[in-house]
Formats: C-alpha cells, sequence, structure tokens
C-alpha cells in the first residue's frame, strides 16, 4: 500500500501512467475509490495521474484536530515534494476544487494548469444552512449501511442517469459499502468547507483555469461555476446540461474532450 510522510500523517496515493503530473484531489468525503476509473485509465494513457486520500479519510491518518482547507492544500504540496513533482496539471471536484484554489494563491509555482470542478468560492448563509441540514440526515442515514450509499449516490447522479445506469450504479453503491466513511470523519471535513472562502483572493489566480460545472447540481448549484469564472480572470467555463454533481461519471466522454483540450 503506497504510503507517503507529509506533514507528521501517513498519506495514501496512487499513481498512474507517465508524461506531465495531474494532480487530482477528490471531494468531502471521498476517497480514491471516488474516481471514476475509466476517466483515471484515459488520462493515464497521456498523464501520470496521482490520486490520493486527503487527511481524515479512507487510508490516509484521521488525526482528531480542527481541518482547513488551506490545511489540506499544504498536504497535496507535500505530498508532491515526496513524488518528486514540482509542477503539476491540478484538478480538484467539489472540496478538492476547493484545496486546488488555495493552492493556486498559495503555492502558484506548484501548478501548470487549474481545473475546478462542481465546486464554489466560499458557502453562502443559505448554503451554510442547507449543509448543516444535510449533514444532519447524513448521520442519522450513515448508521443505516444500506441507506448511506443511497442517499450518497442520489446526492450525486441525476435520476434519469441512476434509472438508466442500474450495473454502474450497484458498482458505486458496492464501493460505497465496501469503504464506508464514519461520521465523524465527514464532520471534520465539514468544518473545513464550512470556513472556506476565496472571493476576494481570486482575481489573484493567474494560471490558466478551466472550471467544468453540471447543470443538474442539487449540492452545489452551477450559478457557482458562473461566479468562478467572474472571479478567476480569464477562465474557460464548461457547463454540461445532463450533469450533476459526479461529473465524470455521467458524461465521461464529453468530459475528458474538454478536459483534455484545455489541458493540451
Amino acid at each position: 500500500m503506497p504510503m507517503v510522510k507529509v506533514n507528521e500523517i501517513n498519506m495514501y496515493y496512487e499513481v498512474s501512467g507517465d508524461g506531465f503530473p495531474i494532480v487530482m484531489i477528490m471531494g468531502w468525503g471521498g476517497t480514491t475509490e471516488w474516481w471514476d476509473p475509466a476517466m483515471v485509465e484515459e488520462l493515464s494513457k497521456q498523464y501520470k495521474v496521482v490520486i490520493f486520500d486527503n487527511r481524515g479519510i479512507g487510508k490516509t491518518d484521521k488525526p482528531e484536530m480542527k481541518y482547513t482547507v488551506e490545511m489540506f492544500a499544504t498536504d497535496t504540496v507535500g505530498l508532491m515534494s515526496e513524488l518528486k513533482i514540482e509542477k503539476a496539471h491540478v484538478l480538484g471536484i467539489s472540496m478538492g476544487g476547493m484545496i486546488a484554489q488555495e493552492i493556486a494563491l498559495n503555492y502558484p509555482e506548484r501548478i501548470e494548469k487549474l481545473v475546478l470542478c462542481s465546486t464554489h468560492s466560499g458557502m453562502s448563509f443559505f448554503s451554510k444552512i442547507m449543509t448543516k441540514l444535510l449533514l444532519f440526515f447524513a448521520k442519522r442515514r450513515m448508521k443505516d449501511p444500506e441507506k448511506g450509499p443511497e442517499l450518497l449516490i442520489s446526492l450525486l447522479f441525476t435520476k434519469d442517469f441512476i434509472k438508466e445506469n442500474r450495473e454502474k450504479i450497484d458498482e458505486i453503491r458496492a464501493d460505497f459499502t465496501d469503504s464506508p466513511t464514519s461520521q465523524d470523519d465527514f464532520a471534520r471535513q465539514f468544518h473545513a468547507v464550512k470556513k472556506f472562502n476565496t472571493r476576494k483572493r481570486l482575481q489573484n489566480v493567474d494560471k490558466p483555469t478551466l472550471i467544468m460545472h453540471g447543470k443538474k447540481d442539487a449540492l452545489i448549484s452551477y450559478k457557482e461555476g458562473l461566479r468562478l469564472a467572474d472571479l478567476i480572470p480569464y477562465a474557460k467555463l464548461a457547463l454540461f446540461d445532463n450533469t450533476a454533481h459526479a461529473l465524470f461519471t455521467q458524461e465521461t466522454e464529453r468530459v475528458l474532450i474538454t478536459l483534455t483540450d484545455f489541458l493540451a
């Protein structure tokens, strides 16, 4: 099991492919197993793909302390250093997109191009209330081995996708069931997300930036993607009409074309 010591914690990571590195950062409560295998396989044909478990999740250490998105960013840059990666394309989805923003702002020399997926620049008052309610219901459902994965699936994918891709959803459900995330782990990462805000600083991002967002995202409205595009100078925006939060799984081919065209 590949592990490396970073900032006094042991971080789990996976590397596939050769070429210029692309570091991919997963979102709130997600592990390496949440990345769509088809996406990782396709990208690894052109790039060295690095995925990992954030602090407090999966196989990475889970210290009992308050986390911040800045802390996650420092962990990510530390992992890059341990893997001898001086500069990389950095892609983040959801909370991973928030981490990627902090890397772009605090460690710009480590980024070649920036990709922000299904994410935002800071929670509004209304969003904080809704997310607290979500966390409350998630805690209740996580106590039931069957209801927890169903809640995640309903939030990550559209109803049509779930209905039309039963076999794929069964595989995803099995992954969620085999590698459950505890209530405490969710809560510690939520604390970091709740405090995150980059709106007043994003004008300082000077890296080529691609923003991708599904218009049917129930977790983070695509309007947050519009806001990011306004705040980051010269950012490119790509919206996907029939996609929810987990855009890589639902429109894999179109999303990959958009991504690889941008990185090229």
